[in-house]
């Protein structure tokens, strides 16, 4: 590995990190021990990730093409009738000529070539923040999943409880086999539920695999605690010039700038040096300097006479400046609004949460009020399965509201992190 391979791999590593502790550093440490490892895995793995990383490195490495000089041109040629001189008959002619660019002309090369391999640099950070983003969400989407099931595994439990307690009142005769039916119904609707959100959970546990480059069944661990912050007000971020989404039409930008200094280099003359050597055959007759070779210093210039292309290079530079930014007021305008949209879907998922949080408590003492008063045969069965079904409800929006939360959570660190 040469010493421009070594910085790249360096320069790699080290945006894995800021990306990774940027995304981190967001996450609550109830699930970042998991999170973490799956990200880190992602950015190591991931083919996306890998293949910028090489679009970067071969930018990098035309840095070093720019660097060259034009190739070194080599002549042959035998006389097939040979010229006559004084000195005698010329046989063969080798020459060789080397054409040098104009002062800072490589320069500039090198510049523009830097430029490019910069902005390329930014779509690879770009593509780790998406990865982050996908894994995260991914990641929470399987939460959601996870403990979906737990609540429908719980509601389970109090239908079969309720099963046995309508049970006993049909033996004493203050229920009828309805309410028992009832019950199997309810239940085989939730086991449904159940069977379905398997399925889902092994489709994203999939997804989530193939962002890793893995095996799509090897198993990926959920943590269970997960519980929007206290605070009462969520802070508001803005958006810098310094995201890579933003960083890179500034690089591209600063390319066409260097573009523009290589046309004006361009336009200079290239000078060329270089030797003519041509064997002599000696006379026959005596003369002086008989047979003596011929060696010939070379000197030509070319010269660019036409500079219609340059020109038009030039329009075209100053075009694609424009184009530059206006794409970027654009792409940071579209950012603004995906901000603040996950913003506000972050509040209104903090509100949520407190709504549901309330209702489920109150159901649930609802509920309790519900059973005694069904277990001394003063209410309908009918009551007790609405409340039941409430609860339901409760704990799913529940559910949804914290994933909401932290899925948003994810594009406000994507932007502005």
């Amino acid at each position: 590995m040469n010493t421009k391979q070594m910085k790249t791999t360096i320069k790699y590593k080290v945006a894995c990190s800021i990306v990774l502790g940027c995304f981190i550093g967001c996450i609550p440490k109830l699930v970042a021990q998991d999170l973490q490892t799956l990200i880190q895995l992602g950015l190591e793995d991931n083919p996306g990730i890998n293949t910028a990383d090489l679009q970067y490195q071969i930018a990098s490495e035309r840095v070093n093409e720019a660097n060259a000089l034009p190739d070194t041109e080599f002549g042959l040629g035998y006389f097939v009738s040979e010229p006559e001189t004084r000195t005698g008959p010329q046989k063969f002619k080798v020459s060789v000529n080397q054409m040098l660019p104009w002062f800072g002309a490589i320069t500039a090369r090198e510049n523009y070539a830097t430029a490019l391999a910069d902005a390329e640099y930014e779509q690879l950070a770009i593509a780790q923040r998406q990865l982050v983003m996908s894994i995260s969400q991914k990641y929470y989407k399987l939460w959601a999943n996870q403990e979906t099931q737990h609540v429908m595994l719980a509601q389970n439990d109090i239908l079969n409880q309720y099963k046995t307690l309508a049970l006993t009142r049909v033996e004493v005769g203050q229920a009828t086999a309805v309410d028992v039916l009832k019950l199997e119904m309810r239940a085989n609707d939730i086991l449904e539920r159940l069977a379905i959100l398997k399925q889902e959970y092994l489709a994203l546990q999939t997804a989530l695999n193939m962002d890793l480059n893995r095996q799509k069944t090897i198993d990926i661990t959920v943590t269970s605690d997960l519980k929007i912050p206290d605070q009462e007000h969520l802070d508001e971020v803005e958006i810098t010039n310094l995201h890579p989404e933003l960083l890179q039409y500034d690089k591209l930008y600063e390319s066409v700038e260097h573009s523009d200094q290589l046309i004006a280099k361009s336009r200079a003359p290239s000078i060329g040096f270089g030797v003519d050597y041509i064997a002599i055959e000696k006379r026959q007759e005596y003369v002086v300097d008989n047979g003596k070779d011929v060696l010939m210093p070379m000197l030509s210039v070319s010269i660019p006479i036409f500079q219609s292309k340059y020109k038009s290079k030039s329009v075209q530079n100053k075009i694609q400046k424009e184009a530059y930014r206006t794409q970027k007021v654009e792409r940071k305008n579209k950012l603004i609004a995906l901000l603040d949209t996950a913003e506000k879907n972050r509040t209104a998922a903090k509100i949520s949460f407190n709504t549901q949080t309330k209702n489920l408590e109150q159901a649930k003492y609802a509920q309790d009020i519900l059973i005694k008063s069904y277990e001394t045969g003063g209410i309908d069965f009918n009551d007790v399965l609405d409340i039941q079904e409430l609860q339901l409800q409760y704990d799913i929006k529940r559910i949804e509201a914290i994933t909401s939360y932290y899925q948003n959570q994810t594009i406000i660190n994507y932007i502005t992190q």
